[in-house]
């Protein structure tokens, strides 16, 4: 997912960032205070939420804490009079952050036990108390109903799709109502109870940034070219579901009468340590995971909680506090999340203390900004808890820290380096409950941010930043195996028709997946091959031998290989729908797919079923090419033989003499070598392919495709030029250099 931080100070943000900005807080500002009649001004009991703006709010929580005025609030841009710091040398001046493994009385905690029943009890009452507030003692009930039940699809996955109402009980204050909007997601294919991800979100805001980003393609990189992240669960036979945080509390000071924190407060102005937005949402995220405890269809010991920006902060929050959530991905939460207070480095207290975003945080929270005031003036130095502690209240369940790249959008704002090393120094705990932290070994004060696209993900405690911008979106592809790993998680595998379209979850597909879109995107290309490790083996940095017999009979022909190890027709299809042929306009391009889909589980061992759907495959393919690149030539390559499985070959027979049915002799072309590559009953000739898995060529069994081909593309393209343009070869990202 991605949301976006708001902050009246930042004005050097880009454009696209501002606008998911604004959409974010439409979606988190949602007013609920309608009465049962619709009138907002309506009395019933003596209750009614008070009308007034932030700023009257605002002052009013400083008028209780003898707050004359406030600091103002850093300015994003770095081009301002009064800036925020971003020179790394002058961003720790406190100069540390508070050991949590140190009780008030400066004994170290020794134990397990110790931790749980006199230091976490300590940490939880600094933070209800100074920094996010605690939640009303009268917080009402949370009856759900689900108000629609529905078959339908994520992709191409058949999903049960549940819209939910959580109605907070307000019989002590009618005209205040809260309806808390939730939607579940689960895969139909799904044989026992699913783990579910708690998403910050709504259909609607979805649908919206969605046509927003669609009308704005420079802004796709802002989130990467992963499949949503909705998919990418139900794909891994997750579940999800959307809980609306606008529904929970709106995202505004003048809000703070109304929703939830309203409704515990009869539309009265807050007390300095009542709760703020941000525990109230988190609040409601844990009444969204009371209802998943009752949904047979749900894991609830597995369910996680997720959320970007200031719904990261919400969803480190809810981990917090919440010991039934099992795990949790913090997406670029800046100030107020995984940042530290303490860090003189971008966003800073002030900012969270002025009327802006006051609202989030407890009032007494106001205290560490005030310039002037009836108490001796403090700062983010004398707050009793800070970002690592809240972090490590999270131990020790799965808690993965996300960000993105300044240069993509995510700010230097947030402060990503800062947020690294809180989430060094919450190891420690984790450490002691038993848990794998980062496995960090310098001390937090000294320790450097890895790499970006270098994930350290082998404890419980996660961290990983990535090379898009401000969202979460490309760590969902290591987030979900790193969570089934720890959870001991594995879906149902789906079964679906060769001939839908479908993404391979693994991250190194979905990594070769980016570069072939870079590589699409560089031009120059006039003959395209498509397929799976056949292909893509040819054009290979990792096969040297082989990318020297490509070099040797394709080069002036400007050839360029698109294709990708492991894949059937089915992730084939995918890839050229999500951009890998996009603006490409070859003139010819060369097809060899279908051999992983032998032996799918939907034929049941049914041969004519099985050729069937293969034959459905690969004609969906071609449907493919010829509406991405209507002007090419196609070569349909008959599937090659193999001897991994002898009974595999009257199949492969069967498919090709279908494949074959699809030429028209003009802008289909049929191509079949089996005949050189093997003897009549389909039994290898020596030499032609990989002695040990008796599937992939060698390079004289390449030699003869390339033989069999240059015919077709002298015929096509005319003989081979001098110069190639075709962009140069990629590899297997995992493959060692």
């Amino acid at each position: 997912m991605i949301f976006a931080s708001r902050s009246k100070q930042i004005v050097s943000r880009s454009a696209a960032w501002s606008v998911l900005a604004l959409l974010a807080s439409q979606m988190a500002a949602a007013p609920q205070a309608q009465s049962a009649t619709g009138g907002e001004a309506s009395v019933s009991n003596g209750c009614a939420p008070m009308n007034w703006t932030a700023q009257q709010d605002h002052q009013n929580m400083m008028d209780q804490l003898g707050i004359r005025a406030v600091r103002p609030g850093p300015n994003g841009n770095e081009n301002a009079p009064d800036h925020a710091n971003f020179d790394e040398s002058k961003a720790n001046p406190f100069p540390g952050l508070p050991d949590a493994l140190i009780l008030r009385s400066g004994q170290r905690v020794g134990s397990p036990d110790q931790w749980w029943h006199e230091r976490r009890p300590e940490i939880v009452e600094d933070f209800e108390r100074e920094v996010l507030g605690r939640v009303a003692p009268n917080a009402p009930k949370v009856t759900w109903t689900v108000t629609s039940t529905a078959n339908s699809k994520a992709g191409s996955f058949p999903v049960i799709t549940k819209q939910l109402v959580g109605h907070a009980d307000n019989s002590a204050c009618p005209s205040i109502n809260v309806d808390i909007d939730m939607t579940l997601v689960t895969p139909a294919n799904a044989k026992s109870p699913v783990p579910v991800m708690m998403m910050f979100g709504s259909a609607a805001f979805l649908k919206r940034m969605a046509e927003m980003i669609a009308s704005q393609p420079d802004w796709k990189a802002m989130i990467g070219n992963d499949p949503p992240s909705m998919e990418q669960l139900i794909a891994a036979g997750w579940g999800y579901a959307l809980i609306d945080p606008g529904s929970i509390q709106p995202d505004n000071g003048a809000g703070l009468t109304r929703g939830i924190i309203g409704l515990a407060n009869k539309g009265q102005p807050r007390q300095p340590d009542a709760w703020g937005a941000l525990r109230a949402w988190a609040w409601g995220a844990s009444r969204g995971l009371d209802y998943l405890e009752t949904d047979k269809a749900v894991d609830a010991r597995r369910a996680g909680i997720e959320g970007v920006s200031r719904f990261g902060k919400a969803a480190l929050v809810t981990m917090a506090f919440d010991s039934r959530f099992a795990v949790v991905l913090v997406g670029s939460s800046g100030e107020g999340g995984a940042k530290p207070h303490r860090r003189n480095f971008g966003e800073a207290v002030e900012n969270l203390t002025g009327s802006g975003e006051y609202h989030w945080m407890a009032g007494n929270f106001l205290k560490y900004g005030a310039a002037e005031a009836s108490f001796r003036t403090k700062n983010a130095g004398d707050l009793p808890v800070d970002s690592n502690e809240l972090i490590a209240l999270c131990a020790p369940r799965l808690t993965f820290i996300s960000y993105g790249v300044p240069e993509k959008g995510d700010a230097k704002w947030l402060d990503q380096q800062g947020s690294f090393m809180a989430t060094v120094a919450a190891g420690p705990v984790f450490r002691l409950l038993g848990a794998k932290d980062l496995g960090v070994t310098e001390d937090y004060r000294t320790a450097k941010i890895p790499p970006v696209n270098t994930g350290l993900l082998g404890g419980q405690l996660a961290w990983r930043q990535h090379d898009a911008g401000h969202t979460d979106a490309p760590n969902w592809k290591y987030f979900i195996p790193w969570a089934d790993k720890f959870l001991g998680y594995r879906g149902t595998p789906w079964e679906l028709p060769a001939d839908q379209p479908v993404f391979r979850t693994d991250p190194n597909s979905l990594v070769a997946h980016s570069q072939l879109l870079a590589k699409a995107k560089q031009g120059g290309i006039d003959v395209y091959f498509e397929g799976d490790s056949i292909t893509r083996r040819w054009d290979a940095l990792d096969y040297p031998e082989l990318l020297a017999n490509w070099k040797q009979n394709f080069f002036g022909w400007n050839a360029a290989d698109f294709g990708w190890g492991g894949d059937q027709t089915q992730n084939i299809l995918w890839r050229l729908e999500n951009g890998e042929l996009d603006g490409v306009n070859p003139k010819v391009v060369v097809l060899l797919a279908g051999t992983n889909n032998l032996g799918n589980p939907l034929a049941r061992g049914d041969a004519d079923v099985e050729v069937d759907d293969v034959t459905r495959g690969v004609q969906a393919i071609v449907r493919a090419i010829q509406t991405k690149a209507p002007a090419a030539a196609i070569v349909v390559m008959g599937i090659f033989p193999r001897n991994d499985s002898m009974a595999l070959m009257p199949t492969i027979d069967k498919i090709n003499g279908s494949l074959s049915r699809l030429a028209d002799g003009k802008r289909v072309r049929y191509l079949n070598i089996n005949s050189q590559l093997a003897d009549g009953d389909g039994r290898l000739f020596d030499g032609m392919m990989d002695a040990k898995d008796r599937l992939h060529p060698i390079a004289k069994a390449y030699q003869l495709w390339a033989d069999a081909l240059k015919p077709v593309l002298t015929e096509l393209l005319g003989p081979p030029a001098a110069v190639d343009h075709a962009p140069p070869p990629t590899g297997d990202p995992a493959a060692k250099r």
